[in-house]
């Protein structure tokens, strides 16, 4: 899809952010998800992630421009959402309510990628 819209570029760097993504609800929130891609014109792209619990994580908890630390060498984990404020162009997160007790609630995180010139 990103090669036919002239974004192969970018094509690796939104593969390795949506997995970081899709992984994180995977092992922390273990609830139904949701991905959706969205063409927003001019060459960008953005990718979100809905899950049904409502933590949302740094950096997407945080201010723009409000960065998380690198994970500690030796780590096993704490690298996903680092990669996500390194590659991506922007980033964020909605509170959706309580995903425990409403249902389609939860949180979306989602990031932004355009075509690099």
């Amino acid at each position: 899809m990103l090669k036919s819209h002239g974004m192969a570029e970018v094509l690796d760097a939104v593969e390795l952010l949506t997995s970081e993504l899709v992984t994180n609800v995977y092992l922390h929130a273990k609830s139904p998800a949701s991905l959706r891609l969205t063409a927003l014109g001019q060459g960008r792209l953005r990718v979100g992630v809905w899950d049904s619990h409502p933590y949302i994580p740094a950096p997407f908890a945080r201010p723009p421009g409000d960065r998380v630390s690198p994970a500690a060498e030796g780590g096993v984990g704490g690298r996903g959402l680092f990669l996500v404020q390194e590659f991506a162009d922007a980033w964020g997160g909605w509170s959706l309510g309580d995903g425990l007790l409403d249902r389609g609630s939860g949180k979306l995180l989602w990031f932004e990628m355009g075509r690099k010139h």
